[in-house]
């Protein structure tokens, strides 16, 4: 049974102008209608257990999860409690914006068991911050971190690089102000423009205006070189962590591995079976109210898509795919099932092969998308 859980807060106070997840602002009078339809969601998944079922993760992701109230967060995690039950050494994981952080709030997340806080800074430059429409500066930053490492020890940080405008040395900048701050876990992402999003229509506009390719592939080189430097280690392509820190539920993800998850647009994998929940929070409340499903989109996982997915979900991570483990799960040798693909990419020096297994090489990094279509 899956023992790794994803909850979804679709909240927000204003949504930024690069997001595409799913999430509503300024509603805050759902709240308490969306405590009520994950409540029916989570019990109607796991309807009369005997005993809670075990958890070595737990995620709650969004949207801004710390958002809502202390008295609805309290609420929600009790909620989650009904069903599920926290090993002693279990991940608890809370995305969190540095304003929502009172003392008050850090006190019952501490309290509620969360002993990880990924916090969205995004950048520490001013600049960036107004571009991306943050809502807090980089004082801001400095003070609710320190008010953090009172009561949690696992604190990750999100930075985004090719920001429009933002140089090679306004990246190193914020890049060096972040490991300074001392975190365990530092995630940077490249800007992307999604169709749909104020960005993508301000790109289309010329309002904004992509930085250069060859300028955001230094960004995402020196992320690397920065942070390996500062003893961090990358263990995905987007992600690096200090040793012990990286982030296990995550892992489970890349590794292919079962979860739980509930809420608008959560999207889970049981019993070799996919399902994605309606992205639209007042159409997964109202299904819910009707006693309906909130699935939107569902796949049982055929055996061969199931060893395709392994591969381009393995290739994220920088230990790359074990032979003998892929075998194990999927019935395949790795050189027969993708004989040419790997040596396509081993000759372009984009993949490692070895007797053990296979990986990206660090040029391959940049390039991961590339290598991973070769798969599909």
């Amino acid at each position: 049974m899956a023992r790794s859980a994803y909850i979804h807060v679709p909240f927000c106070a204003h949504r930024c102008g690069y997001c595409d997840f799913t999430l509503i602002a300024g509603r805050d009078d759902l709240i308490g209608d969306y405590l009520r339809a994950l409540c029916r969601e989570i019990e109607s998944a796991c309807p009369q257990i005997e005993s809670p079922i075990e958890l070595d993760t737990l995620f709650f992701g969004g949207g801004t999860p710390t958002h809502p109230s202390c008295d609805h967060l309290r609420e929600m995690f009790q909620i989650v409690r009904t069903r599920f039950h926290l090993v002693p050494d279990a991940e608890v994981s809370v995305e969190a914006n540095p304003l929502d952080l009172t003392d008050e709030k850090i006190a019952l997340l501490a309290d509620s068991g969360v002993n990880r806080i990924s916090l969205g800074v995004q950048s520490f430059s001013p600049d960036a911050l107004i571009l991306l429409e943050r809502d807090h500066s980089t004082a801001d930053i400095d003070h609710v971190i320190h008010r953090l490492r009172q009561r949690c020890t696992n604190i990750s940080l999100d930075l985004i690089f090719g920001v429009p405008g933002q140089s090679l040395e306004d990246w190193k900048q914020t890049l060096r102000q972040a490991i300074d701050q001392g975190p365990q876990h530092i995630s940077t992402y490249g800007l992307t423009w999604e169709t749909g999003t104020a960005f993508g229509t301000r790109r289309d506009r010329g309002e904004l205006v992509p930085i250069d390719e060859g300028l955001e592939r230094d960004q995402y080189a020196l992320a690397i070189e920065e942070l390996e430097q500062a003893g961090f280690e990358q263990y995905e392509i987007s992600n690096f962590a200090k040793p012990g820190f990286r982030c296990r539920h995550n892992e489970v993800y890349w590794a292919g591995d079962e979860y739980w998850a509930f809420g608008p647009g959560a999207a889970r994998y049981l019993n070799g079976r996919r399902e994605t929940n309606i992205r639209s929070v007042l159409g997964w409340l109202a299904r819910i109210e009707r006693g309906e499903s909130p699935v939107t989109d569902a796949e049982e996982l055929e055996p061969i898509h199931r060893a395709r997915e392994l591969l381009f979900l393995g290739l994220r991570r920088c230990d790359g795919i074990d032979r003998t483990d892929y075998f194990r799960r999927t019935g395949q040798e790795l050189n027969t099932f993708a004989q040419s693909a790997i040596a396509d990419n081993v000759a372009r020096g984009w993949l490692e092969s070895t007797e053990t297994g296979i990986r990206l090489t660090r040029e391959g990094r940049f390039v991961a998308d590339r290598v991973v279509a070769d798969f599909l």
